[in-house]
């Protein structure tokens, strides 16, 4: 299982967590609060959680092909949400996994 950590550094964290918690629950499986939440997208779960600092996403997918999904379905979306923050992409880092 591929893992990433996404962020976006915003005051906004909370709003955008609640309209991409919103705008999923129209296809998929979401369960959030204002500051934590979780979707289930095609590539794998994602959990997003909000604070005053920013916004933090963790995905999972199966292999590098779902992980891009993913990373595009949420880039994509902020970018929409996000736009008077000139935001672009996520700074994605892979997470170091051990035994």
């Amino acid at each position: 299982m591929h893992i990433q950590i996404g962020r976006f550094e915003t005051p906004h964290a909370s709003r955008y967590l609640q309209q991409l918690c919103k705008h999923f629950a129209h296809k998929v499986e979401v369960d959030y609060t204002s500051t934590e939440g979780r979707a289930a997208l095609p590539p794998g779960p994602a959990t997003l959680e909000a604070n005053e600092a920013g916004l933090t996403v963790r995905l999972s997918a199966k292999d590098d092909a779902g992980m891009g999904h993913a990373r595009a379905i949420i880039d994509l979306h902020l970018k929409k949400f996000a736009f008077r923050e000139n935001f672009e992409e996520m700074v994605w880092e892979p997470m170091v996994q051990t035994a």
